[in-house]
This record gives structure tokens, sequence and C-alpha cells, in this order.
């Protein structure tokens, strides 16, 4: 069974079921901090729907079923193993106060072994666990009940306690710690005991029980695999406390598609299924000097990057950027001991991977041509300084400078030592980042707020207000991708620093200089208001992502109303009360770009006059 059908599958068995179909949201997170963006990206599939889990009404009703893309990297070590990835898919079906843990485990049950409807999966190969209970909740007895009665409703032997240490567990249902069976996104929001479905691949065990040991050394040794798990959302958490139980209890079910594929498909590692085989196979196709764990991590990485940039994300050395930069030079640097070696080696692996996804992820086929020319120029950039910085890492130089010099991410230096058995002092490497940092900080408040030459010179007021129409025109011409890196305003003219990797065509100048032209036409009122950082955040007005703003924010907008200004930025002021003041006394200014260049690799600049 290939993934698509495995997809389909599971969207229509709980359709039937009466649960509403929901797209996949994108892998960035929201921008509001809190219970419902406790990450960079979504990092399980439950994850886009805590607002719903906490009580939220779900405009599509109480069942939902969904295919979630999802990123994590915090295994990233262990990519080029048998199972984990950084990009995956989780198969979800969801229960808004509705039906709980009967129709939940009965259902999961069903469709992992209905030839029917479902996978069609031996039923005697499955092993489950429960949550054993701790000092903060208790016991999953009825989760374990449930299963007892559907494998001897099904004439499938459990066993009994005997050769188990704790009690309660059987020779196929066991009771596990926290560790492995509570589910929580962060510090923050819905959580709750589950129950997971682990399936013995290679039919190790024959159908038989086993005991709480065996099997934890099974699942060890990869020969059982946790192919689907139930939550049960019974208490919610705030600051890492419980702080009670939720007002409608809902059910948050995740199961792997990669690991399913992989069960369905008969093999017993993820980059042998229909996900990841075509891209793998390109990697070896292009590989003079091939090793499995090289080229499994150029596939992953290169998988990641493309769904990244094809939701959005740039590469950068901030916060998601640099995580999508950091996989990017990692695929290079395997890229490189496979022996593809020559500038843009990587983009055949792109189409690849573009190619096997297109049909199911539409965007990802409309960008193509973006997502390879973001990944071949990242690629690029590195391979300038890859072999300079792998000679300066073989001298021992300082792995700061690697990074600020050589463009060395962290991880990528102590990946390098640790396959020579050294180690990396990283509390250093810390202290270093902090201080580079606070300099760059310091910078951007000098750019930001102290840009302005004399802020009770009118015409640097004039220039200030001219410089966030400039920030909202050229994300007009050039996309959303604009971002400002610093400004400088003076009495004769502005200076704006801005995030972008091509020259400006002399049409695209043109175009912005006639933008701000038509706002200053058209007699836009300036206004200004101050409200609590959480909402203004949600108001999407511009300002330096990475920034430590105060709890109360002064925001900008160029418009009759906040919401459907043409611009809001975060600032401080100075700002004239009406775009026309732009127009000067006579009303005869208008709005030149004497020059467009480049200040710093991905930097453009621009300086412009009213005259």
């Amino acid at each position: 069974m290939n993934s698509s059908e495995i997809r389909n599958k599971f969207l229509h068995f709980f359709e039937k079921r009466g649960h509403a179909i929901i797209p996949s949201a994108s892998l960035i997170t929201t921008d509001e901090k809190g219970v419902t963006n406790p990450t960079l990206f979504n990092t399980a599939g439950m994850q886009p729907l805590i607002p719903f889990l906490l009580g939220e009404k779900h405009p599509m009703g109480n069942r939902l079923v969904d295919v979630q893309k999802c990123l994590r990297t915090i295994d990233i070590d262990d990519i080029g193993d048998k199972t984990h990835a950084t990009f995956f898919e989780m198969l979800g079906n969801w229960s808004l106060g509705d039906y709980f843990k009967t129709e939940a485990i009965n259902w999961s049950y069903e469709f992992l072994t209905s030839k029917s409807e479902g996978l069609g999966l031996d039923p005697s190969r499955l092993y489950i666990t429960v949550f054993e209970g701790d000092d903060i909740a208790e016991r999953d007895n009825e989760a374990a009940e449930i299963w007892t009665s559907i494998f001897s409703k099904n004439n499938i032997d459990i066993g009994s306690n005997d050769g188990n240490t704790d009690s309660g567990s059987t020779g196929r249902v066991f009771f596990m710690s926290a560790e492995s069976n509570w589910w929580q996104a962060g510090e923050n929001g819905p959580c709750g005991p589950d129950t997971e479905m682990y399936y013995d691949i290679g039919n190790t065990f024959g159908g038989k029980c086993i005991s709480k040991d065996q099997f934890i050394v099974a699942d060890k040794n990869r020969q059982v695999v946790e192919i689907w798990n139930d939550v049960f959302m019974q208490y919610e958490k705030q600051n890492g406390k419980i702080i009670g139980k939720l007002g409608k209890q809902s059910v948050d079910t995740g199961a792997g598609l990669e690991r399913l594929a992989m069960t369905m498909q008969n093999v017993d590692n993820i980059y042998d299924t229909d996900l990841l085989k075509p891209i793998m196979e390109k990697v070896r196709s292009i590989s003079p000097n091939f090793n499995i764990k090289s080229a499994r991590i150029v596939s992953d990485h290169i998988r990641s990057s493309v769904f990244l940039i094809a939701d959005g994300v740039k590469p950068s050395n901030t916060d998601r950027g640099y995580v999508l930069r950091k996989l990017i030079r990692r695929a290079v640097r395997h890229a490189n001991t496979l022996g593809i070696k020559e500038v843009s080696g990587l983009n055949a692996v792109v189409d690849a991977c573009i190619d096997n996804y297109m049909n199911v992820y539409t965007n990802i086929r409309e960008q193509r041509k973006y997502i390879v020319d973001e990944i071949s120029e990242e690629e690029k950039r590195f391979r300038e300084t890859l072999h300079q910085g792998l000679k300066e890492f073989e001298k021992g130089t300082d792995p700061f400078v690697l990074f600020s010099s050589y463009g060395f991410p962290l991880e990528l230096t102590i990946e390098l030592a640790k396959e020579q058995g050294k180690e990396i002092n990283t509390k250093d490497f810390e202290e270093k980042f902090r201080k580079h940092q606070e300099l760059s900080r310091i910078g951007a408040e000098k750019k930001f707020k102290g840009g302005l030459e004399n802020t009770e010179d009118e015409m640097v007021i004039r220039y200030h207000t001219a410089t966030h129409l400039l920030h909202q025109a050229l994300c007009d011409v050039l996309g959303n991708g604009v971002m400002q890196k610093g400004s400088n305003i003076t009495h004769e003219r502005l200076r704006f620093d801005f995030a972008f990797d091509g020259k400006m065509t002399n049409e695209q100048k043109k175009e912005v200089e006639d933008i701000v032209n038509r706002k200053i036409k058209d007699s836009l009122p300036v206004n200004n208001v101050i409200m609590k950082k959480a909402n203004a955040e949600n108001t999407g007005a511009k300002h330096f992502f990475g920034e430590k703003y105060g709890e109360d924010i002064s925001i900008y907008f160029i418009g009759n109303d906040l919401e459907s200004a043409y611009s809001k930025e975060f600032c401080g002021g100075p700002h004239v009360k009406n775009t026309r003041e732009l127009a000067g006394e006579n009303g005869s200014f208008k709005f030149h770009i004497l020059k467009e260049e480049s200040v710093a690799q991905g930097i453009r600049r621009i300086k412009a006059v009213l005259k």
C-alpha cells in the first residue's frame, strides 16, 4: 500500500464516522507566544488545534481528521538511523469534547486491522502501552481494560501477569511511565495520558505474548515500532504545572505516516518507503562516494528544507531561518562527504523531492523555481567557505569564529568534533554568541530608534513617515520576505536597509516610487495606538523579530483604521499627521530613489529623497 493510499484510507475511514476533513496547517506556528505557540514550528499534529482542545469552538465541528505537516529537530543527531526524520506527516483524528477513550481506542484498532476499511494488519503482532500513573495523575486502568476487552473479543491472546515486574501488565498490554505515556506540547496547554500501539515489523515474536522486559528491549532494538498513539486530553498545564482538568475532555490521536508506510510496505526503515526512496535513489545516482548515513541525512534535510521554504521560511541566522540554514548547510556538508562537491549539486535532489510530493502538496509544485533557487543560493554561499572552514576546524579554530566567519552552525562543529572524539566548549560559544547578539541589538536600536538625526526637524519627521511607506511598498513589489535591517534619517535624505537577495530592477524601483507617491497623494491619516504586546503582535504590524520589546507597544499605522491600514509598524515616532505633509508646504515634493545597492550578503540599501 503506497503512502497516498494510506493518507486517503485514513481520512475516509474517519469521515465515514462523522469527522470533518481539515487541511494541514503551515509548518510555521503563529507569531503569538503562549499556550497556542510554544515552538517555532508545528512539532506535532495536535499543535495547530490547541485552542480548540482548550475549549474554543472549531468551525468544522467536534470531530475532525487531518494529515498535518510537522517539523522537529530535537532528534537531529539521530537522523540517519532507520526511523528518525526532521520532517514528517501525522495522521490524526480529533474529538473536541465529544467521544473519549472507548470510541478512540476501538477505532484505532479497527483502522489498523480491518482488511476492508483499514490497513489490514495482523492484530496478534500488536503490543500496547498505557500510562502507569504517578504523583501528578492516576493510573490509566480504563484504557488498559478497553484494550483487554478488544483483544479478548477478537480471540487474541493477552497472556497474564506472569514474568512482569509490575502489577497489571500482561503479555500484550504494558503499563509505562510518564516518560513514554504522558503527552504535552510544552509547559503550557492541554495534556494527559496516552496509549501507544506498537507493531512487530519483522514478526520477531510470531504473534505470541511477551514480558514487559522483552517489550522494552524489542522497542530499543526497533523490532517493535510505535505506529500510533491516542492522547486523552484530560488536564491543563500552565508554566509546567497541572492546574486542573479541562472543561471538556478531548482526544488527539497521531499516527506517523512514515512509520505506517514502513509497516505497510514491508521494509525495515523509512528511507526505503515511497516517501523517501525516490529521493534516496537520486542521491545515490549522483554520489561518487556513497554511504548510507550521509545519504539519509541529505535526503531528510533537503525534504525538510523544501517544505520550510514552501511555507515561507528563508535562511538566516535567527529563529526559523537559522533552523533552515542549519538543515541546508548540514546537507551540504554530508553531500560533500558523498563526493557531491559542485556548486548547486543538490538541485537534482531538490527536484526529486518536489516531484515526489507535488501532487499531494500543490504549493511545492507552484513554488518549484523559488525553492530550488533558495536552496541553491544557500548551498552556494556555504560552499564558498566550507573548504576553508574545514581546514580551520582541523587547526582547532574557535567554534564561534567558525560560526561567524565561515558560516558553520555550532551543531555542525559539534558533529565534526564528535567524529574525531573531541568535545566542544558550548558554554564558551554561548557566551560569545550572547555578546555578539547584544552588540547587534544595540546596533539595531541605534538604527531603529536613534536613526533619526533630529526628532524635532520637520523634514526628518517627513522622512521617517516616508520610510514606513517605503517599507510596505517594497513588500508589495518584492514580496513579504522583505525585512527591515536598519534605517538612518537626516534632514537631507532617508537610508533604508532591508533583507533581499537580488538587485532591484529599474522597473521595480519605479513601481516602489509610484506606490509611495500615490499614498502621499491619497492624503492618508497617520495614527498611533498603544496596546499590550500580545495584542500588538496579532495586528500584523511589522517589527524587528527577536527584538526585546516592553509590554506596552506603540504602533503607528497609515490609514483610517488599524485593521485596514496600508502600513503598520512597532514604532515610537515621531511622524506626520497625514501623508500629504510629505509633499511639502506647497505640495511639490515627490519621492525619488537615488540609489539601491548591496551593503552585505543578502542586505540591500536604498537612499531616497523628497524633492
